[in-house]
């Protein structure tokens, strides 16, 4: 007879990352729904105002949300008729466009850090020592990093003479974008 292993410790870690994510989103989502938000409304503008020139092209910003480019489309021209982010288009590039927020969208993600700051203090960081949160939050880039390596697409100008985005598949050379392009 074969033994199941049931109390195998990495089917616990992915149990509770799994409940921790769920339970998170339970305490956090009724302020983001006050303030008119869903989640992927609020992770759209937060991950826009933290970018460089508040802005993202629209395929990395599809990378970083995990959202597939049509889907990315949909929220982005949702945003837009709210007035919180408008589009761009790229000077060097027609094929690329970027999405940026608006000083509307800022006001909004004004009015609803402070409660969503709260709600992370109290069900999340506020948890942890400040020792344990950074080792926490080593653990967590360290898995981001091997499982979604494209998260951070467009967050920073790669090094010189490196690929220029997660659009570059592996074993292919670079597009052929401007560096100060590829970055964003």
């Amino acid at each position: 007879m074969n033994v199941l292993p049931l109390d195998d410790p990495r089917l616990t870690a992915m149990g509770l990352l799994s409940e921790v994510s769920t339970g998170l989103s339970d305490k956090t989502l009724p302020t983001l729904a006050a303030a008119g938000l869903s989640e992927i409304d609020f992770e759209t503008l937060i991950r826009l105002a933290r970018s460089p020139g508040q802005r993202l092209r629209m395929s990395d910003l599809a990378a970083q949300t995990t959202l597939s480019t049509s889907g990315v489309t949909r929220v982005v021209d949702r945003l837009e008729r709210e007035g919180l982010v408008t589009r761009e288009a790229c000077a060097t590039d027609r094929r690329t466009s970027y999405a940026v927020i608006t000083e509307t969208g800022l006001a909004r993600l004004g009015d609803v850090l402070p409660q969503h700051l709260a709600d992370i203090e109290a069900w999340l960081t506020g948890l942890l020592s400040p020792d344990r949160l950074s080792a926490f939050l080593d653990a967590l880039r360290t898995i981001r990093d091997a499982v979604r390596p494209c998260a951070t697409a467009g967050a920073q100008a790669p090094p010189s003479g490196e690929a220029g985005s997660c659009e570059d598949p592996p074993g292919r050379p670079p597009s052929r974008r401007s560096p100060e392009d590829r970055g964003r």
